[in-house]
């Protein structure tokens, strides 16, 4: 299998990618939390905040909210190490969710997980964008296992019976000795982490697995944010998303901590929409289990299971006050990347195509939209590619060039020549109409690529929000035991030879997010667009240049 991918996401089999997330550096944070010195009393607050949150292992909220606070306080040592620990803290609770990390990774022996360390230190050695060194990968695993000892959920799976003194000793050894310890020759990577599994072993009688699987997935934090080790589970899910088929019930959801798991979406032809699930709901137990304290990982174990099993559900919906049960079939779901393609002004002919995702599947469906809608009389579109957080690089090409007749698309150049590579258009097939493309902050990799194109060749007007900025390409290694490495190899440029990482594209016609704006989930399309502002200033550009023509 051979493709490219561009997401928030994913390739040597070799699929490659572009994913969202943000580069933590080379060097392990220091693992204290700093004194706060000379900062304002909202800088304190914020630093408060974010610590009350973790104290309450709210994560994700913690993570909200760092971010949140570094675009007022973006220089603060305190809040950028306390996203840090949140980060990784969230990490480590999400792999105790993961079923194949415990049953495949975690129980491995130390020569097995050695093995696979080994493995991931080549891969990062010879194919990562950027040099990084043993004694770097090293101490982010020494740092994320510093921070293991200190959760609740790693505690409880591996040491439930460890004094909270000993933990703290064993914790401090860590400091002292091994905090971004210089791994020269002769030692090595695994003989640091040997002693460290001997130290942790005697001490804490915790598992060599479960320490070395620290330094596997920590030691990618050395890496940017779009690389990381992939656990069996992870793995089949992002190839279920380029191949936009998965096995369950077909629903996007999100915790909401005392009320359940919230419906963001259910796929059409789904067991969940066949069942009656509407967005907006929300799921309150499964199988019997309660799920309104559950994080998304942990309710998404209980979800799992082989096409033809059933779960049991019990489902609260806003508009009824009795909560409702049902079983449901697991199945083999197709998603689709164009899952809107509407006229949205039949007097003046304009289209609308909502983009979620760039898969194998994207240009046939893009064809089969145009046309359909050509048929109906479309005479401009509009192209939503907002939340799209990116997809197969190919894809990206391939449906660009419906739009744009000659010229180079992206560009991509990597540390190593199989990373160099520049795609251009064909002018066969090619869709001459006007066209606005609408961005957002969760327009990605894939997105970009699509923006950057569109902007360079002026093809159309973009409106809506800056897009993300992330500008790299990942390729997924496959590892032992159906594991995979998700390393970012390569950075795209757009056809003038921007790239904008951190920075994102700017649309010509900024239109500001406000509250009114946020969709309902329970709303139909037309109900949705007509109350879009993006899309009506979408549709005034169009109708505009309809009328010049």
């Amino acid at each position: 299998m051979s493709a490219s991918f561009l997401s928030r996401g994913s390739g040597c089999l070799m699929v490659l990618f572009l994913l969202l997330t943000c580069n933590p550096g080379h060097t392990a944070a220091g693992p204290d939390v700093p004194v706060i010195a000379d900062a304002s009393p909202e800088a304190i607050e914020a630093v408060r905040s974010g610590v009350y949150l973790e104290q309450t292992r709210q994560w994700l909220d913690a993570i909200e909210h760092y971010e949140n606070a570094l675009e007022t306080f973006a220089d603060s040592r305190e809040l950028k190490y306390g996203l840090r620990r949140a980060k990784i803290h969230f990490a480590i609770e999400r792999r105790y969710a993961d079923r194949s990390f415990e049953t495949r990774l975690v129980s491995r022996t130390r020569q097995e997980a050695l093995q696979l360390l080994d493995d991931l230190l080549r891969h990062v050695q010879s194919s990562y964008v950027d040099s990084v060194s043993e004694t770097s990968f090293i101490a982010h695993g020494t740092e994320s296992l510093y921070l293991a000892l200190a959760n609740e959920k790693f505690l409880s799976r591996n040491a439930p019976n460890a004094s909270r003194d000993r933990i703290q000793q064993v914790r401090q050894i860590l400091r002292q000795d091994y905090w971004n310890r210089p791994i020269q020759p002769p030692e090595t990577a695994r003989s640091v982490v040997s002693t460290v599994c001997d130290l942790i072993r005697r001490d804490l009688d915790i598992r060599d697995g479960a320490v070395i699987m620290e330094y596997v997935f920590g030691g990618c934090n050395a890496l940017d944010d779009y690389s990381s080790y992939l656990t069996p589970d992870r793995l089949e899910d992002l190839y279920g998303n380029i191949e936009g088929e998965f096995v369950g019930l077909g629903i996007e959801m999100k915790s909401e901590l005392g009320k359940g798991l919230l419906m963001v979406n259910v796929l059409p032809d789904s067991p969940a929409e066949e069942g009656g699930i509407l967005p907006g709901d929300h799921i309150v137990a499964i199988n019997g289990t309660d799920c309104r304290s559950m994080s998304t990982d942990e309710a998404a174990r209980l979800l799992r299971g082989p096409s033809g099993s059933q779960v049991q559900l019990q489902i609260d919906s806003p508009d009824s006050e009795e909560t409702r049960e049902g079983t449901f079939s697991r199945r083999a779901v197709q998603v689709k990347s164009i899952p809107v393609a509407e006229i949205i002004d039949e007097d003046a002919g304009i289209g609308y195509i909502q983009l979620t995702g760039f898969q194998k599947t994207s240009a046939q469906e893009l064809d089969a939209a145009l046309a359909s809608l050509s048929q109906r009389g479309m005479r401009a579109l509009i192209w939503d590619v907002r939340g799209n957080p990116g997809g197969l690089l190919t894809a990206a090409v391939e449906v660009l060039d419906r739009f744009i007749p000659e010229g180079v698309l992206v560009s991509t150049r990597g540390r190593t020549r199989d990373q160099n590579w520049s795609y251009s258009a064909h002018r066969s097939g090619t869709w001459d109409i006007p066209l606005v493309l609408l961005i957002d902050g969760d327009s990605a990799s894939a997105s970009e690529i699509v923006a950057g194109a569109v902007g360079d060749h002026r093809r159309g007007v973009i409106v809506g929000r800056k897009s993300y900025g992330k500008w790299s390409v990942q390729s997924i290694f496959p590892v032992r035991d159906a594991t995979g490495l998700r390393l970012t190899t390569a950075k795209f440029y757009s056809p003038k030879g921007r790239t904008l990482s951190k920075i994102g594209v700017r649309p010509d016609i900024v239109v500001e997010r406000t509250n009114d704006q946020m969709t309902a989930y329970r709303g139909t399309v037309k109900q949705r667009l007509a109350a879009d502002a993006d899309v009506l200033k979408g549709l005034e550009v169009l109708q505009s240049r309809l009328t010049q023509r």
